[in-house]
């Protein structure tokens, strides 16, 4: 790796994402993490897919080197993958509306795979259609604290890195990532 390609806004990027990583390790009510928003504004401020990737995905490891692995990594980890290509089609288009709506996006990715997951991967549900929509079903109630948290760390993520750059401006200056 060539260590002058890393920018400030790089670092800048890469400390509010390990950041929100380690808010993991803090009590939270269940759910209310920092997941789905580190792969979206990973994916939306890095613009070289391989940094949009590995960035937010080498924070999710640290933090779970601290929480713990269990069966389900697989699938967290794809829906985490998800978000950062979504993420990454906001690039440049960083915008109200888009870190909303991405938001909304990024939990629905992140219930439909990981419960599909739990669908497949574990004996709780019957293997059919029904069994499915059950899944589905019992997880509403957590999806709603899991959207709450989303927002919330996605408005602290894309809104710290709005005012630090309203601060510094030269990182706006800078060429994207």
């Amino acid at each position: 790796m060539n260590w002058k390609s890393i920018s400030p806004k790089i670092l800048v990027i890469a400390g509010l994402i390990l950041f929100a990583a380690l808010m993991r390790l803090v009590p939270h009510y269940p759910n209310f993490t920092p997941v789905a928003a580190i792969a979206l504004f990973g994916g939306a401020h890095l613009g070289r897919r391989w940094l949009a990737f590995m960035i937010p995905i080498t924070a999710l490891l640290v933090s779970d080197l601290f929480l713990g692995f269990h069966h389900m990594m697989i699938p967290v980890y794809v829906g985490f993958a998800l978000i950062v290509l979504l993420g990454s089609l906001m690039h440049n288009k960083v915008r109200v509306p888009y870190v909303l709506g991405g938001s909304v996006a990024g939990s629905l990715v992140f219930f439909l795979v990981t419960n599909f997951a739990v669908w497949a991967m574990t004996p709780y549900y019957p293997g059919n259609f029904q069994g499915l929509m059950t899944s589905y079903t019992m997880a509403i109630p957590f999806f709603h604290t899991s959207l709450l948290g989303d927002l919330f760390y996605n408005t602290m993520l894309f809104g710290s890195f709005y005012l630090v750059k309203q601060w510094y401006p030269a990182l706006s200056e800078l060429r994207s990532p």
